[in-house]
């Protein structure tokens, strides 16, 4: 496969080339042949090229048919290779088809998605026409169209969500807009590489492709998908790119590759998004539904994230970095001596002999006995985490065996890439020696290991796996995400890492968080769009660096930031120091400690929405559409997202006493001062006591507990149910007060679902199970206590 020459390390943009006037162009033509029986077919490929045209003194590059030019005359003038669809479920086909004449070729075992997950017709009639065949599920259909071939995806109404687009849709002058579905043929590597293009609805709206920083709808974007070190969080540039997206027309797409890839949504022609792929074969999955049920559908394919541990879920306290065992110590004895909620200290770039210079082992001058420091910190209800990277210098005492052992990423000719040596998790034994490396911390009783970049892998490598770089560049950070949470697991028996890269099929290690972002209000702003658009490609847990990580937190940008920090998933402070909250006085640190002790208090909620974000494959922190996708105000609000299912927060981007606020139909109640707000429009809501808007779905019962110390520290038998709004008996008119009241009937229980998240018990008894939706939950009797099932006992 040929390459895009770029400077190291730096995203490939797939759709260059594409316009080069020395290549060869193949479009969609016909199926020659189909059998509607096995959806399988023979796809014929028509030649074009791009020539030169004066018109009125400007030279355009359109495309016209040309006859073949090769010699010996033994090439097509119109390939023909393979073409198939399959279906995984209802709402999940699946479309391959190749560019060279090779016969159906099998599916080779990939990391990124469960080959597992069976194919079936069971679902879907085939219905012959004159044009073509029509597949048709409950959830929809999709049309087969022979000649000329193209494809059309309708939802269960009939409606047409997407279609490919092909040379003869093109209404423009020349017909020089618009890359049709084609593949083209490099005259410099003779290497195919196709361009999957698909209509775009006016209106459309696309999100996704991974924690991308810039607009949250993706349509008139081009993003390069290629994991890069992104050193922002306000660049096009992505830690974590992922090959899915979301439409609002009703579907979603999964490109299924490792090879580098560009998404044209709408840049280049505003109807037509062109997926460049880096390969001569295309393998896309098609999800028809809302986002809820494509992203469902999707991460049944590639993966869901399971349930990190309950003191995962608490503040992470951290900076760059803690160096010493006195350091650390007193870190912890400060967040007692002032009563801040916490459950980890994380350890960055310093607990080594030489700062970065990674070899697994404490400083032995400045860490006197770390088993003894880390059991210590436990018994206090504190988890160590630390940090390390799988790239180890010249002067590492580490580079020499991982060389000689053939644990480096080489090039084709045998020599290192780099001047480092990057540890090759293709590789069986390497990956085995890393994760013998990381036990013997965790043995220690170390929590969590920070998975530092992994965006590096070489372009120009030769991997162990057999693969070429710019194949194996994009699943180095799943093969790097997956060894950490294996030795982990291993271990602790707990899922949980701290990541920075990922690919497709991550989300089944979490967690990750957002990398360096800049200090300042855009960035703030930019976090959140790329963690929502990274719960839009099927990760449930995110986490970032409250206050940003480059330089220090100027303290009104910290105070804004915290509490939404606070209100994601998973929390951490970290950055240049200081980051710690005694550092800023006493009237920073009163209010850090609400702010952390809400979380704490939340608790219940918080890990019952976990749990259920982890069944179902959603993310933990929502774009407001996907819970309310029939309403069009949903679809345009970026920097507002729902924590779970019920609670709705606004952060503020910019010091102001006041913002607007966008709440989605229904009846929204603020959780600080039990005002009631019609939703289904913009309202200006001013701050409380804390720096942040959080409203309440009406009607919704929020458990709360008493903050502790640690999550070690929390009292579950004392929970208690407070119910939000109208449905309490405490109806609110617009702007209206509808005062929080606490439950006492035990006998409400509504919407039960098939999942036991709280038994009731009794003096130690099981009197009831019952059962939650998430939104609605069964409040307790004075005497009885409350635990969720899936509660770790301490």
């Amino acid at each position: 496969m040929g390459q895009q020459e770029t400077w190291l390390n730096q995203p490939i943009d797939m759709s260059e080339g594409f316009e080069n006037a020395g290549d060869t162009y193949f479009f969609a033509s016909r199926l020659t042949a189909f059998n509607e029986a096995n959806a399988q077919g023979t796809l014929q490929w028509r030649r074009y090229l791009r020539k030169p045209r004066l018109s009125f003194n400007q030279i355009d590059f359109p495309f016209e048919e040309s006859p073949s030019w090769e010699f010996p005359d033994e090439y097509a003038d119109k390939p023909e290779a393979a073409f198939e669809l399959s279906f995984l479920t209802d709402r999940t086909i699946r479309v391959r088809l190749h560019s060279r004449h090779k016969a159906n070729q099998p599916i080779k075992p990939s990391i990124m998605v469960d080959e597992n997950a069976a194919s079936t017709t069971e679902h879907w009639e085939a219905e012959r026409r004159d044009d073509g065949v029509v597949y048709r599920s409950a959830a929809g259909s999709v049309t087969v169209q022979l000649d000329p071939w193209k494809l059309i995806f309708r939802d269960a109404s009939g409606r047409i969500v997407t279609q490919t687009r092909h040379f003869g849709d093109s209404r423009s002058l020349l017909n020089s807009n618009g890359q049709p579905f084609s593949f083209k043929q490099g005259a410099r590597a003779r290497d195919n590489r196709i361009a999957a293009s698909f209509l775009l609805q006016p209106d459309e709206k696309l999100f996704g492709a991974g924690e991308s920083f810039t607009r949250l709808n993706k349509r008139g974007q081009k993003l390069n998908l290629f994991a890069t070190d992104a050193l922002s969080a306000q660049t096009g540039k992505m830690y974590k790119p992922i090959p899915f997206f979301l439409s609002s027309e009703g579907y979603g797409m999964f490109v299924h590759t490792s090879a580098p890839l560009t998404f044209d949504f709408g840049a280049s022609y505003d109807d037509t998004a062109t997926l460049f792929t880096g390969e001569e074969s295309l393998d896309l999955f098609v999800f028809l539904g809302t986002p809820k049920e494509a992203l469902s559908e999707y991460t049944r394919l590639t993966g869901r994230s399971p349930l990190p541990p309950l003191w995962s879920f608490g503040l992470w306290m951290s900076r760059i970095t803690y160096s010493s065992e006195g350091e650390v110590r007193e870190v912890a004895a400060r967040l007692q001596e002032h009563n801040i909620p916490c459950d980890v200290i994380h350890l960055d770039t310093g607990w080594f002999e030489t700062d970065w210079r990674c070899n697994y082992e404490f400083s032995k001058e400045r860490f006197d006995d770390p088993a003894r420091m880390i059991a210590d910190l436990r018994e206090q209800g504190y988890r160590i985490s630390l940090w390390q990277l799988p790239y180890f210098t010249p002067n590492n005492s580490l580079y020499k065996e991982i060389v000689e052992r053939g644990y480096a990423v080489r090039t084709a000719d045998g020599a290192l890439p780099t001047d480092d040596a990057i540890l090759d998790f293709s590789n069986p034994e390497a990956a085995n020696w890393y994760k013998e490396r990381l036990a013997e911390l965790l043995s220690l009783g170390v929590g969590a290991i920070k998975v530092d970049f992994g965006e590096a892998a070489p372009v120009n490598g030769w991997y162990a796996s057999g693969k070429s770089g710019f194949h194996e560049h994009n699943l180095y950070p799943l093969r790097y995400n997956r060894a950490a949470m294996e030795a982990t697991e291993a271990v602790s028996g707990e899922s949980i890492i701290w990541a920075r890269s990922a690919w497709a099929g991550s989300q089944r290690y979490p967690i990750h968080w957002g990398g360096d972002a800049e200090n300042t209000d855009g960035a703030m702003a930019a976090s959140l769009r790329a963690g929502l658009s990274l719960g839009l490609s099927g990760f449930s847990f995110w986490s970032h660096d409250i206050g940003g990580f480059v330089n220090s937190n100027p303290e009104p940008l910290y105070r804004r930031w915290l509490p939404f920090g606070l209100l994601t998933s998973h929390s951490r402070c970290h950055g240049a120091p200081p980051t710690e909250p005694w550092t800023y006085g006493e009237s920073f640190m009163d209010l850090f400690r609400k702010v952390a002790s809400l979380k704490y208090e939340l608790m219940p909620y918080i890990y019952t929405q976990a749990m259920l974000s982890s069944e179902r494959g959603y993310p933990m922190l929502r774009a407001l559409f996907f819970e309310y996708p029939e309403d069009p105000g949903s679809w345009l609000v970026e920097d507002q997202y729902m924590f779970g299912d019920e609670l709705l927060v606004a952060p503020f981007m910019q010091e102001t006493d006041a913002r607007n606020v966008y709440l989605p139909p229904g009846e929204w109640i603020d959780y600080q001062t039990g005002i009631g707000y019609a939703g289904g429009r913009w309202h200006r809501i001013a701050a409380d006591e804390l720096p942040i808007v959080i409203l309440v779905r009406g009607g919704a019962v929020i458990p709360h507990m008493e903050a502790a110390r640690s999550t070690a520290h929390l009292d579950w038998s004392q929970i208690r149910f407070v119910r939000f709004g109208a449905a309490s008996g405490n109806p609110a008119t617009a702007n209206g007060h509808a005062d929080p009241k606490e439950v006492e009937d035990a006998s409400q229980v509504f919407d039960p679902v098939d999942r036991t998240l709280y038994d009731i018990r009794l003096a130690g008894d099981r009197i009831a199970s019952v059962t939650a939706n998430g939104r609605r939950v069964v409040a307790a009797k004075s005497g009885w206590s409350v635990l969720p099932a899936a509660m770790p006992r301490h």
